[in-house]
């Protein structure tokens, strides 16, 4: 399965430490930005989706640095899916910087839940529907 994304990030100097680092803390932010336009690739808006009562939680996110991001540096954060999702969703990335050097790879993984009752649900129909179509045809996204 290939249903790759990828999203830029420019590192803000806010969200470097007094060595010009990025911390760490931001990652879990980056990670969402191109999670979110991973959805919108697909034609899935995350907003219309908590409306129509399905959150998505993280449960677990792993993240591995190999090395530093620093300010002013252009991120390229690549979302790829794992595999056809059930009540779980699990995502992988990978973060370079403007070199094309690898800086940070990671794993997240979300569950479904109902809004209203707060229990796991089944991936949406809808949703499902995009992933699967996307999976058959290969969607690898170049372009930014």
């Amino acid at each position: 399965m290939k249903i790759i994304s990828n999203t830029k990030i420019k590192v803000r100097y806010a969200e470097t430490d007094q060595m010009g680092v990025v911390h760490h803390g931001n990652y879990a932010q980056y990670l969402e930005v191109s999670r979110i336009e991973w959805l919108e690739k697909l034609g899935v808006s995350y907003k219309t989706m908590e409306a129509e009562g399905v959150m998505l939680p993280i449960v677990t996110m792993d993240l591995k640095f190999k090395k530093s991001a620093y300010f002013d540096d252009i991120l390229q954060v690549k979302t790829m899916l794992r595999k056809i999702p059930t009540a779980r969703i699990v995502f992988d990335y990978e973060i370079y910087n403007q070199n094309q050097e690898l800086l940070t790879t990671a794993t997240t993984t979300l569950v479904f839940l109902n809004a209203a009752t707060k229990r796991p649900m089944a991936c949406p129909d809808d949703l499902l529907e995009k992933i699967k179509l996307a999976a058959e045809n290969g969607i690898e996204d170049n372009d930014n």
